[in-house]
C-alpha cells in the first residue's frame, strides 16, 4: 500500500466517524487538542500578574487566548497543596478561545503570606473581584463572562465563592473536596488527617499538616458544599468526578445542587484524583461543556 493510498483511507475513516452519532461531538471538541492558527495581530500569550488579596500580591498568570477579545474567562484554582496545577487544562481551554486566569494561594508556591484554607477561600474571592475589575478589562478579560473552576480543595474554594457571587456563567468542580466530610478518605481523626497530608513538601509557607488538620476540624461546617448548594441558584455546574478519587462521595453535593435548581452536568471518569491517566479526556470534557454555555464572545 502506498503512502498516498494510506492517507486517503485515513481521510475517509475520519470523515465517516464524523458522521456517526456521538462521535461528531468528540470530533468538534478537538479544539482542546489542536493548535489554532497563529493570529498575527492578536496572538495568544501568557501575562504574569499579581492579584491583590489580604494586603499582598498573589502570583498569577493570565493565559490569553488569540484574537482581539475581550474573552470570556475561566478562573482556575489548584488543590491542596497544588502538586497538580492543571496548567495543561489552562492551555486546552485557551486553545478553545477562552482566557484562563490561574494563581497560587497565599503562602503556596512562592506567593507571600501564610497558607490556610480560610485564606485560600478569601484569595479565590479576590481573584474573582480582580477578573471583574477595570484592570482585568484592560488585559482583554470580558468582565461580564466568568466561570470559576477548581480541583479538589480548589473545587471547594470555587464552590464557596460561587455561593456568594452573582452573575457567573458557570462553575466547574474537578473532583471537588467537600471539606465538611473530612479528608478524601473520610477521616476526621486528627492523627489520620495529619498522616494523610503527606505531600506538602516545601510548597506551603505557614501551613503544615497539623495546622491544616486543625483548621478542617474547627471550621469544616462552614465549608459544607451540600449546605451551600442552595446559594448556587441556577448557575450551570459541571461536576467532573474521579471514580478512584472523591467521585463516589460527591453524589450528595450533586443531588443538593439539582434540588436547589442548578443546571448540573455530572461526569465520572475512570481515573484517580489527579486524573493522571485521563488528562485528554478531562480536557475534552471541560472544553466541550464550556463550548455549550450560552456565552456571547
Amino acid at each position: 500500500m502506498t503512502i498516498k493510498t494510506l492517507a486517503r483511507l485515513m481521510y475517509l475513516t475520519v470523515a465517516a466517524l464524523i458522521l456517526v452519532p456521538g462521535v461528531a461531538q468528540a470530533a468538534t471538541a478537538s479544539c482542546s487538542a489542536v493548535d489554532p492558527p497563529r493570529d498575527a495581530a492578536h496572538p495568544a500569550h501568557n501575562q504574569q500578574l499579581l492579584i491583590p488579596s489580604g494586603g499582598i500580591g498573589l502570583n498569577a498568570v493570565l493565559f490569553e487566548a488569540a484574537g482581539a477579545g475581550p474573552h470570556a474567562t475561566v478562573i482556575l484554582m489548584h488543590g491542596l497543596p497544588g502538586n497538580e496545577r492543571n496548567l495543561d487544562l489552562a492551555q486546552a481551554i485557551r486553545r478553545c478561545g477562552w482566557d484562563v486566569l490561574t494563581f497560587t494561594y497565599r503562602g503556596a508556591w512562592g506567593s507571600p503570606g501564610d497558607f490556610s484554607i480560610a485564606n485560600s477561600m478569601d484569595d479565590t474571592a479576590a481573584a474573582l473581584a480582580f477578573a471583574r475589575s477595570p484592570d482585568a478589562a484592560k488585559l482583554g478579560i470580558d468582565t461580564r463572562h466568568i466561570v470559576l473552576a477548581g480541583h479538589s480543595m480548589g473545587g471547594a474554594t470555587a464552590f464557596m465563592t460561587a455561593a456568594g457571587a452573582r452573575g457567573l456563567d458557570g462553575l466547574i468542580l474537578i473532583d471537588a473536596w467537600n471539606i465538611a466530610k473530612g479528608t478524601s478518605k473520610g477521616a476526621f481523626n486528627r492523627s489520620e488527617m495529619i498522616a494523610g497530608f503527606d505531600d506538602f513538601g516545601n510548597s506551603l509557607h505557614g501551613g503544615t499538616p497539623a495546622s491544616v488538620a486543625d483548621e478542617v476540624i474547627a471550621k469544616r461546617s462552614q465549608w459544607d458544599l451540600v449546605a451551600a448548594a442552595a446559594r448556587i441558584g441556577g448557575t450551570p455546574v459541571l461536576a467532573v468526578n474521579a471514580a478512584h478519587g472523591i467521585g463516589s462521595a460527591n453524589k450528595p453535593v450533586t443531588d443538593a445542587l439539582r434540588k436547589a435548581g442548578a443546571r448540573v452536568t455530572a461526569v465520572m471518569i475512570d481515573s484517580d484524583h489527579s486524573f493522571a491517566d485521563h488528562r485528554l479526556a478531562l480536557a475534552a470534557t471541560i472544553t466541550g461543556w464550556l463550548r455549550r454555555l450560552p456565552v456571547t464572545r
